[in-house]
């Protein structure tokens, strides 16, 4: 079983068979979303065409929405989706902060009070930026010094009253959920579950429970109560000691194109706990450094991550560079070069590789 081969083609990379953002999204459940222009890339690049321009507006238009779902984290998930999926993951989140609000010092009250601001502020389709939130709280007498306004924006969009919205010029406005996403059909908590295991395993097999587990940030039983749910939907294969669950109806893709330019974030790596498939331990370090909390542009070549790559923006257009982990040949040299032409193409300008 060829596992980077599997994955490149479920999660689209290899092969897009999607036209519009608002479709990938929805095929991989959620996208890793903290940078916003990468993430704009991620899906871009599962996609024959898109511009920078085509996924901005897919957010411009609330067909795709960010918002901190899976393990509390920022994400990009379909609009249809994102109640369901806050209803499903919130209260774990949420109860796993308990001790953070109270450093804080965010009580209950305080938080009621801080919702009550923000429907005062948006209602009526109003939209603000970050500081736009922190100057409506500050007004209201309620601090936002240290971590406190940003973990007052998540708590108040794990509950479901905001979210990010319009683009502005460096990122994107909060406006209220319930005016800006339009009313989806509910599912159950049961229903929830196994859409989103089918969402995961479907996109990004093959894959484990502990994968699904972590990325999902589901309890361990209620990871495994997804799973069981669509397990006769599902191919299993055991490598070793390692079960991996995949589509069942998937045969081995025909490999089409081998070198990647991927964004940081991007779910071809951060979807899952076990790295180790496709970047070896030893340079994980150059993804993550101290594991704080970034990650690192990737070049990948057939399937494995052989290094990281930087851009700069000049007025005649990008400077990228590669940074192999080890040395690359010709060949990988100009599959890169070839790469990262389509990164030109999102952005509507000339790539020079250095």
């Amino acid at each position: 079983m060829n596992i980077p081969a599997l994955r490149l083609h479920n999660q689209l990379i290899m092969h897009p068979r999607f036209t519009q953002p608002e479709q990938v999204v929805a095929w991989l459940g959620g996208m890793q979303g903290q940078d916003y222009p990468g993430v704009k890339w991620s899906i871009a690049l599962r996609l024959p065409e898109a511009t920078d321009a085509d996924v901005a507006r897919a957010f411009d238009s609330a067909k795709i929405v960010r918002t901190w779902p899976m393990r509390g984290t920022l994400h990009v998930v379909a609009a249809q989706d994102v109640r369901w999926m806050l209803m499903l993951t919130s209260s774990r989140n949420i109860a796993g902060s308990a001790s953070r609000r109270q450093n804080l010092e965010l009580d209950e009250k305080t938080l009621a009070r801080c919702r009550e601001v923000f429907i005062k502020a948006l209602q009526g389709g109003k939209q603000l930026s970050r500081d736009g939130m922190y100057a409506a709280l500050a007004q209201a007498k309620i601090s936002t010094e240290g971590q406190r306004g940003y973990h007052i924006l998540w708590s108040c969009a794990l509950r479901g009253l905001i979210c990010f919205a319009a683009s502005n010029d460096k990122d994107q406005n909060f406006a209220l959920l319930e005016e800006w996403v339009a009313p989806a059909k509910e599912k159950t908590r049961e229903e929830a579950l196994a859409e989103l295991a089918s969402r995961y395993f479907s996109s990004r097999g093959p894959a484990t429970l502990q994968d699904f587990t972590w990325w999902s940030g589901l309890s361990a039983a209620e990871a495994r109560l997804g799973l069981a749910s669509i397990k006769s939907s599902l191919a299993q294969e055991t490598v070793g000691k390692v079960t991996y669950w995949m589509p069942a109806d998937i045969g081995i893709p025909k490999e089409t194109l081998s070198v990647f330019a991927l964004p940081g974030f991007d779910e071809y790596l951060l979807g899952y706990k076990d790295r180790s498939v496709v970047l070896d331990a030893a340079h994980a370090e150059k993804i993550c450094p101290g594991g704080n909390g970034m990650s690192a542009a990737t070049v990948i070549i057939d399937g494995r991550v052989v290094g990281t790559w930087k851009r700069v923006f000049k007025k005649a257009g990008i400077e990228i560079t590669a940074i192999p982990f080890a040395g690359m040949s010709k060949s990988d040299k100009k599959c890169f070069v070839d790469a990262v032409q389509r990164y030109g193409e999102f952005h509507k300008k000339p790539v020079k590789v250095i």
